[in-house]
């Protein structure tokens, strides 16, 4: 299985930008893939997911309405695509796999099994002026 990120980059506030989620070993559409990304000094958060089969997506409050999840089975690719950017958004981003999950891909609590347990190595986004 591996997971590997590309796309980021320096973009100015506003400004937009695309990131993929190359898949291997798995099929991406059935199991839950999730982008996180970690700021300096700040914990890694989940900020979109997509869960397996239904396809169903989640966002953090964070950056709803300004980015989307989206899957390319014929590619085995997970997008991540992201609009008026702010300086805030400035993280490395990760995607993430739980290859044995194929319910929601948010889940916790009572009878969620959903473990992120396989990462690509990240890619830096940085937003400035």
């Amino acid at each position: 299985v591996q997971l590997v990120e590309s796309g980021g980059g320096l973009v100015q506030p506003g400004g937009s930008l695309r990131l993929s989620c190359a898949a291997s070993g798995f099929v991406s559409d059935y199991f839950a893939v999730g982008w996180f990304r970690q700021a300096p000094g700040k914990e890694r958060e989940l900020i979109s997911c997509v869960s397996g089969y239904h396809g169903s997506t989640s966002y953090a409050d964070s950056v709803l309405g300004r980015f989307t999840i989206s899957r390319d089975g014929a590619n085995n690719t997970v997008y991540l695509q992201m609009s008026s950017l702010k300086p805030e958004d400035t993280a490395v981003y990760y995607c993430a796999a739980d290859i044995s999950w194929t319910g929601p891909c948010n889940c916790s609590g009572y009878g969620c099994f959903l473990e992120y347990d396989y990462w690509g190595q990240g890619t830096q986004v940085t937003v400035s002026s």
